[in-house]
Order: structure tokens, then C-alpha cells, then sequence
């Protein structure tokens, strides 16, 4: 309970905050539409005394009270409506931008690469919707309230004993509780067999994967596994359904004697003499209104447990955030590089896994020089880029920029100072100069740097094709939006990558791996040209990273992965020389060219 008070005092907060006016406007019709009701029935009471004794003026003046408490009572929830709708909408559009910066506030990539957390954030993302519910069930359970104490105030001048009713309204209300603490924790279970089933269906309708589904024939079997998944989830949550029910339905049974009790008293005092027949009338009126009070309670108590666990998902993501907030940063992130990057001994284990993908690093970028990394796929050389841009910080050991450890620097000023492309690239769906441009956001109209950028990266021949070049509306996402080869939208993304043009560091983490290896060595080979003059520039140092031996001849320092460990470094000729596991693989895939 005292997670669903703080979720209701949270989305009054909200939505106090997007409009003062509106808020306490719903706040009123509301309270106005719930009171109506048991006034209504104290109407009654006047209305039926009045007619018994033949009173034709006061039955008229308590007629008109009945009518304009119907009137209330059939209005005034309309016009609240009218007034928390739009709040409901402001509320769930900044519901979701909140989710979009806590989702990519934190420094590290943890909860979007981590199963379970993705777990989480899929539920969040699907309960977004009950936003909208959930103001709308904080302003009722809000009037419902002062309703219901007026109801037993009411009941209470009839008969004191008729109290007891809002007492025989708790067992549905725990039952109520207790049922949605089933439902919600069958959701929780059944996450990750939801995620399936729903990538599974963009698999089906996504265009991307058309092509293969239909050539390996596999739209059965996507279907057939979707069909699976679901019928494993909706069996699971329509047995929590079933329990839920069963649960409710216990609750309202033990309320329903109670109100036959009730009602049963007040004909019984009314036969005897001691009550007025506008007296049944009114307990008969209230006792309904109980009824109906209560199962209200019990749909709007619904609607905001599930609205305490979307606030409680968010407090949760919040709190992620702030425990993984960088330690203080005392350092100044060097203008110019002297001395390049050190790794010291450096370990790395993915969070809730055992299993080490780094183990005793120790390497020396030095400044102004071209740093290939290069291994076999798993070896654990994304997983060196990844501490680089600090993604994740490193288990045990230092990396050090400069002499200062890389945690001290500023994060943000970091970032500024690197540049990054990356295998698994984003495929923003923006105009072409500004899907570039956003690589260095204070010149993402800026024509000129855009084609400059593009033409370092190799990929003014992409532009060259668009209908309207740069101002050209890229993705499917858009009507009249063009879609790119999975080559073109990597190229661009190249481009992106190079909108920085003297980084401290530029990584290329298999960034042509949509291009044959011939094409990616003369790349590479244009970038270290490039690299060469930044390194001048800034003593600026390039990373880039590939599977491919043969490609990365030409770089000053080649880094040889294997197994989470650095097997050997040296330059090419070096490595050549001694024959060890550079020389081995090289000269196998070298072979395979021939």
C-alpha cells in the first residue's frame, strides 16, 4: 500500500508540474461528480418523506435536488475528463522522454546489454500506457474517498450499525491486492518469453530480414516459434488471471452478504416504527452506492498498483543510474597527448557473469600512432574499445591517458575528445547531412564539414547517388524516406565517425566489415594517412580493430588478441618475423585470397 501512495502522490506531482490550473480544474469536477451521488441519495430521502406526507412544495424544491445531483452525477465526470485527458497525454509523452534520458544517462551500457535488465525495461516500456489510466484512477480513488466518508456519515444517522458496510468493503479490497500481486508477478516471469515472441514478430514484418526469411524459408518456423511463445505466456497469465478472479470474486461475495445484512436491518427498523420510509430508500440508495464505491475502489486501486509498479521500475532504473554515476573526476582531459594510453594489468568481467573476457592487459598506445587490434571473433577486442570509451570501467588494473587514470577525467570532456565507429552502427533516419552531422552535434548543418567528413571516410560516392544529396530524407520510416544498402548506411556511419577531426583518440571497431577485405585495407590505408596527421596535430592516436589480418599491415602497433589476453604486439614485420600466432594466422588467411 505504501508503494501505491507514493506512485499516486507522484503523478499528482507530475501532472501539478505540466499545468497547475488544469490539475486542480480535474481535481474538482471529479470531487464534485463523486459527491453528487450520495447527495443524490440524501435527496431521496427528502424527496420520498415529502411525497409520504403529501408536502407537494417540498417534494417539488427536493425533486429539483434530485435532479441536479443526477445531473452531476451524469456530467461532471465528463467535463473532468475533458481537462485531465490532455494532462494525461503530457504526462505519458514526458513519462517516455524521462525513460529515453535515464535509459542513456548513466555512463556504462550494463542494463541495455544485460538480459535481465532488458527484462525490466521491455515490461516498463509496455506499462507506459497506464499512465494515462493512472492520473484519471489518482483524481477518483481521491473523491472516492470524501465520498465514501460522507456514504457513512450518512449511514451512520440511519443506523450505526450500517457502518459496518465500508468495514465489509476490505476483504475485496485485499483480495483485489493480493490478486494483482499474482498477475503482476506472472509478468515479471513471463518477460522474457514476451521480448522473444516480440522480436521475433519484427523479424516477420521487418523489412531487412524479408529477403532471408523467404529464401531459408523460414516464415513457418518464425511463426511457429511465436506462436509458441505466446501460448507458453498467455497459458501462464491466464492461470494468474483464473487465481486473480477466484480471488476477487471471494471478495465480493463476502461484501454482498454484508449489504443484504444491511438492508434487511433498516426494512426491519421500518416495519417496527422506528424508521421512515425515506429512510429505506436512503439505506437502500447508499447501500447500493457502497456497492458501487467499493468495486470502483477495487478497479482503481487495479489501475494504480500497476501504475506503483511503473513507478517503481522507474525508481529502480533511477537508482541504477545514480550508483553507477562516474567517481569524482580530478583530472583535466589532456589538450594535446605526450605520452598515449597505458594499460596496466587490466581485467574485465561482465557484470552478473564469471567468466573473465579480460585477463592481465598491459599495453602502451603511444601518441600519434595507429594502433591495430586484431584477433579472432570472441577474443575480447570489442571489449578493449568498450573500456576506451568507458562504457564499462575495468574490473581490476588502470588505463591511463597521460599518466592519469582514464576514470579521473571528466566523462564528458572524454567523450568530447574521441571519435568511434562502430561495427553494430546506428542507422539514424534523419537527412543525410544531419545522419552524418550528429557525429559533432555543433556542426550538424554545416555543409562543409559533413562533406569533408564524408570525404575522409571514403564516402562522397554514397551522396553522389542520393536524389537530393545531402538534404535527401534517409529510412523507411518516412514516406517518401530513402533506404540505403546495409554498405551505404556503414559508409555514412563512417562519415559520422569522422566529423571530429583532430580526436585525442579514433576508434574503428570493425567499421567496413560490410565491405570485402580489399576494399577495407585501401580504407584503412587512407586512414592511417589521415591518422598520421592528427597524430602530428594533437598526438591524437588510431585504434582500429578487426578480424582481418592483412588488413592492418600498415599500422605503427598491431595488437594481437587471443583468449581475453594480448598475445603478442609489434609491428608487422616484427610479428612476421617471429613466426608466433600473428604470423600463423596471417599467413592462413592470406592463403585464402590466393
Amino acid at each position: 500500500m505504501n508503494k501505491t501512495l507514493r506512485s499516486a502522490a507522484w503523478l499528482l506531482r507530475l501532472s501539478w508540474q505540466q499545468d497547475r490550473l488544469k490539475t486542480a480544474v480535474s481535481l474538482v469536477l471529479v470531487l464534485g461528480n463523486a459527491l453528487a451521488a450520495p447527495l443524490m441519495a440524501l435527496a431521496l430521502k427528502w424527496f420520498t418523506n415529502a411525497a409520504v406526507a403529501g408536502d407537494a412544495t417540498t417534494a417539488s424544491v427536493a425533486g429539483f435536488a434530485v435532479a441536479a445531483c443526477v445531473i452531476g452525477v451524469l456530467t461532471l465526470g465528463h467535463f473532468a475528463h475533458i481537462a485531465y485527458f490532455e494532462l494525461s497525454e503530457i504526462n505519458t509523452l514526458n513519462t517516455e522522454q524521462r525513460l529515453m534520458a535515464l535509459s542513456n544517462g548513466s555512463a556504462g551500457i550494463e542494463h541495455q546489454e544485460r538480459a535481465e535488465y532488458s527484462d525490466r525495461l521491455a515490461v516498463l516500456e509496455q506499462e507506459l500506457q497506464q499512465i494515462q489510466n493512472g492520473f484519471y484512477a489518482v483524481l477518483a480513488l481521491s473523491s472516492l474517498g470524501v465520498a465514501i466518508g460522507l456514504t457513512g456519515l450518512l449511514l451512520a444517522i440511519v443506523n450505526p450499525v450500517l457502518l459496518l458496510l465500508p468495514l465489509v468493503a476490505i476483504p475485496p479490497l485485499v483480495a483485489g491486492q493480493r490478486a494483482q500481486a499474482i498477475v503482476d508477478r506472472t509478468r515479471e516471469e513471463t518477460a522474457q518469453d514476451t521480448r522473444l515472441a516480440m522480436h521475433l514478430f519484427r523479424l516477420a514484418t521487418g523489412a531487412r530480414p524479408a529477403k532471408e526469411l523467404r529464401v531459408f524459408r523460414l516464415q513457418k518456423e518464425i511463426q511457429r516459434r511465436h506462436a509458441e511463445l505466446w501460448e507458453r505466456t498467455t497459458r501462464r497469465l491466464w492461470r494468474a488471471q483464473l487465481k486473480a478472479t477466484a480471488l476477487r470474486a471471494a471478495g465480493q461475495l463476502v461484501f454482498a452478504a454484508g449489504y443484504v445484512a444491511g438492508v434487511l436491518l433498516v426494512v426491519n427498523d421500518a416495519i417496527s416504527g422506528q424508521r421512515s420510509v425515506g429512510d429505506v430508500v436512503l439505506a437502500i440508495t447508499l447501500a447500493a452506492q457502497v456497492n458501487q464505491q467499493v468495486s470502483a475502489a477495487v478497479t482503481l486501486l487495479h489501475d494504480l498498483q500497476r501504475i506503483a509498479h511503473v513507478h517503481s521500475r522507474f525508481e529502480w532504473l533511477e537508482r541504477y543510474i545514480a550508483d553507477r554515476e562516474p567517481c569524482a573526476s580530478d583530472k583535466a582531459v589532456p589538450e594535446r597527448l605526450s605520452d598515449g594510453i597505458r594499460f596496466a594489468d587490466v581485467a574485465f568481467t561482465y557484470p552478473g557473469t564469471d567468466r573473465t573476457v579480460l585477463a592481465g592487459v598491459n599495453l602502451h598506445f603511444p601518441a600519434g600512432s595507429t594502433v591495430a587490434i586484431v584477433g579472432e571473433n570472441g577474443a575480447g577486442k570489442s571489449t578493449i574499445v568498450k573500456l576506451l570509451c568507458r562504457f564499462y570501467e575495468p574490473t581490476s588494473g588502470t588505463i591511463s591517458i597521460d599518466g592519469a587514470n582514464i576514470s579521473r577525467l571528466p566523462l564528458s570532456d572524454w567523450r568530447k575528445r574521441i571519435a568511434t565507429g562502430f561495427q553494430d552502427f546506428a542507422r539514424f533516419e534523419f537527412v543525410a547531412r544531419r545522419t552524418v552531422g550528429v557525429g559533432e552535434l555543433p556542426l550538424i548543418d554545416d555543409q562543409a564539414a559533413v562533406e569533408g567528413a564524408l570525404d575522409r571516410a571514403h564516402a562522397l560516392d554514397v551522396v553522389g547517388r542520393l536524389e537530393n544529396g545531402l538534404s535527401t530524407q534517409l529510412g523507411k520510416s518516412y514516406t517518401e524516406g530513402t533506404e540505403l544498402s546495409g554498405g551505404q548506411w556503414q559508409k555514412l556511419a563512417l562519415g559520422r565517425s569522422m566529423m571530429r577531426e583532430t580526436p585525442l583518440v579514433l576508434i574503428l571497431d570493425e567499421p567496413t566489415s560490410a565491405l570485402d577485405a580489399e576494399a577495407e585495407h585501401a580504407l584503412f590505408e587512407r586512414y592511417a594517412e589521415g591518422a598520421r596527421r592528427v597524430g602530428q596535430a594533437t598526438g591524437g592516436i588510431t585504434v582500429l580493430v578487426s578480424h582481418r589480418f592483412s588488413t592492418v599491415r600498415m599500422a605503427d602497433l598491431i595488437v594481437v588478441v587471443a583468449d581475453g589476453k594480448v598475445a603478442e604486439a609489434g609491428p608487422h614485420a616484427q610479428l612476421m618475423k617471429n613466426r608466433g600466432l600473428y604470423a600463423e594466422l596471417y599467413d592462413l588467411q592470406a592463403s585464402a585470397y590466393e
